[in-house]
Formats: C-alpha cells, structure tokens, sequence
C-alpha cells in the first residue's frame, strides 16, 4: 500500500513538472509580437516610445499652433505597412480624409469595421502639421485572422506613418486637392471668383448670353478627382435650366454656345457635405466635369 502511495506520489509530480514545462514553452501573442517590433526598431536604428498598451511611436514633427481636442476637425494622412516595407492602404493627396479628431481610430476595410486606437492615440499627440511613424502589433490591429484580401497575413505587425495637414477648413483643403490634382495632370487652370477653375478648350462662336434662367442643351461627363465618372451625356445631349443645377455650374454664365470647357469644383459648390444621395458621388467631394454648351435658349 505505501509502496503504491510513494508512486502515485511520484506520477502525480512529474504530471505536474510536464504541464509546467509545456505551460511555459508558448509565449503569448504580445510576447512574440513585442520581440518582433524591437527586433525591427534595433536592425533599422530606429528611436521609438513604447506606450504602455503595447504599441511603439515616434514623433517625427510636432507641428504648430495649439493642441487638438477630439471635437476638432482634423484632415490628416495615412500609408499602412508591414514591417517588411509592403504598402497595404493609403490616402491619396487628392481624396484627403477628415473627421473629428476623437474619430480617427475608425476603419471600414472590405466593409467590415476595425477601431485601430493606436492611430488616434498618435494623432493626438500632434498638432497641426504634424507627422509620426506608430508600429501596432497585431494584438492590438487585425488580430490573427488578418485580412486576407489585403494580403495581411494572421499576427502580423503594422506599421503605420501617420500626418495631420495644415488646413483645419473644408474649402482650404478642397483648394489644396484641386492644386494637387492640377500639378500631378501638368494642367494650367484660370481660377475664378467663386473658387472654380476651368479650362477653356473651345471658344464658342455663340450670341445668346448664359443667364441662371436660361436653357442649356450641353454634353458633359463628370468625374471624381480619382478619375471615376459617375455622370455622362454620353454623346446625347441634355437640356435643363442652369439656376437648376449645382452652383459650381454657375461658371457657364461666363461663356457663349459652342464652348468646350473644363472645370473643376469644390465640395461646397458641388453636391456637399451629403453627397449625390445615390452613393456615386461621396460627401466632400470635389468635382471635375468636361462640358460642350450646345446651345443657349433665353
């Protein structure tokens, strides 16, 4: 019986000395994860803060003016990374992001929503101007089913460069993307009063003066800054009164039948904060139409 007792004993301890070894062979994620980001920031000589969540940051610039409260509205950048260098996602200098401050931590991504906190936490901690590099691991971003359509792959770190742009207004950053589109096209466009710029391709030989009450019977195509159109004539022209139709168009007035023009339009003059309403033309956006004045009734 004692002899059964001590081996029972025995199996008992060993049983225990087993599942402790097998207890401390596997790491947590946010071990292996923060052994991969350090390894990272030592082979690229990077300086970074580790925040106390597990994220690594760097504030490259600072920026100037006062500090930024989440209920301010904040038109700000981002490229993500992996650590290896593959770009993932990123804003475009004509199509630029705003929103309040304490909602920049929000992502629709293959219409599925993500809440990266890191990237508002950074944010935050720049003033107007600024520009930071945040490493998230995956823990705290796409987790470990990653994002396939991405080609983010399961636990994979991610590093994210991060900027908040000079203007604070609609109409100041509409300008800074209209100049952008223009100077990335290698197109010289004459900017009128109302804040539309046009170019004039073709003359019109017209008599009839442009009033906001007159008929128009023109060809148009209306795109977006990224080049996708979302209205066309087609080749057939239609016909409707101008003071029906956005204010961007107002420009016409300034032209005669037979002109053939080009004319780019700021969110405000355009279809607004709410968009088209039918989804092909996002809120805030500017506007880049082509149009033939075929004729002018008054």
């Amino acid at each position: 019986m004692k002899n059964f007792t001590k081996i029972s004993l025995v199996l008992v301890l060993l049983a225990v000395v087993l599942f402790s070894a097998c207890e401390k062979q596997y790491d947590s994620i946010q071990v292996v994860d923060d052994a991969t980001i350090q390894t990272y920031i030592k082979q690229n000589n990077l300086t970074m803060t580790k925040d106390v969540t597990g994220y690594y940051y760097n504030i490259i610039t600072l920026g100037t003016g006062s500090e930024l409260k989440n209920s301010d509205s904040v038109f700000y950048s981002y490229t993500f990374k992996t650590l290896s260098g593959r770009v993932l996602n990123q804003t475009s200098n004509i199509s630029i992001p705003g929103t309040f401050l304490g909602y920049t931590d929000g992502f629709v991504i293959n219409s599925s929503a993500y809440t990266l906190t890191p990237v508002r936490e950074v944010l935050s901690k720049l003033k107007r101007g600024g520009k930071a590099t945040v490493i998230i691991p995956s823990n705290l971003a796409f987790g470990r089913n990653g994002i396939p359509a991405l080609d983010i792959e399961s636990n994979e770190n991610i590093l994210v460069e991060l900027g908040i742009y000079t203007q604070s207004k609609r109409h100041e950053i509409d300008e800074l993307q209209i100049d952008n589109f223009l100077a990335a096209n290698s197109l010289t466009a004459i900017k009128d009063p109302s804040r539309v710029r046009y170019i004039v391709t073709q003359q019109g030989a017209g008599t009839e003066p442009v009033l906001s009450s007159s008929s128009l019977s023109v060809n148009y195509t209306g795109r977006l800054l990224t080049g996708t159109v979302f209205d066309t004539t087609d080749g057939t022209p239609t016909t409707f009164t101008l003071i029906d139709t956005i204010k961007g168009w107002g420009i016409l007035k300034n032209f005669k039948a037979g002109t053939k023009v080009r004319i780019f339009i700021p969110s405000d003059l355009g279809y607004g904060v709410s968009g088209s309403g039918t989804g092909a033309i996002p809120g805030n956006a500017c506007l880049d139409f082509n149009i033939e004045i075929v004729s002018v009734t008054n």
